[in-house]
């Protein structure tokens, strides 16, 4: 059986356009706002959204795989719930991401290391900066 067809991940350009977009969960409902994104170190493709959830003057920064999500009309559709997404592990939108921070991110997201981003950055040594921001 043949494997389904799968778009591509944006461009970094198409990326940073998204920043200022609602960001929509699974479920159509609004979970936050893109404020950034990390690009990986070696390759500069962009890897993960950084998203604020909550209120205008709190709230706090998590990131979500880009691959989940698609865009179009001012919005970031998102292939996760609200809860997992709330849930997620804080991110510092200032710092890069090391290996094990991505790997527990991925797996907050069910990603395993056999399969997407998680498997890219497995391979990679320990404590290794993986992603930085864009």
């Amino acid at each position: 059986m043949a494997e389904p067809a799968t778009s591509a991940p944006p461009s970094l350009s198409e990326a940073r356009d998204w920043i200022g977009h609602q960001i929509d969960d699974a479920d159509g409902i609004g979970t936050g706002q893109v404020q950034g994104l990390f690009v990986d170190t070696g390759s500069g493709e962009p890897t993960w959204l950084i998203v604020k959830q909550g209120g205008r003057f709190g709230g706090s920064l998590v990131s979500i795989p880009l691959r989940d999500c698609a865009a179009a009309a001012g919005r970031v559709w998102v292939a996760h719930g609200r809860e997992t997404i709330r849930s997620s592990p804080v991110v510092d939108p200032t710092r890069p991401l090391l290996r094990e921070h991505e790997l527990t991110i991925s797996a907050h997201y069910g990603i395993s290391e056999r399969v997407g981003r998680a498997a890219e950055v497995a391979g990679r040594a320990e404590g290794s900066i993986t992603s930085k921001p864009a």
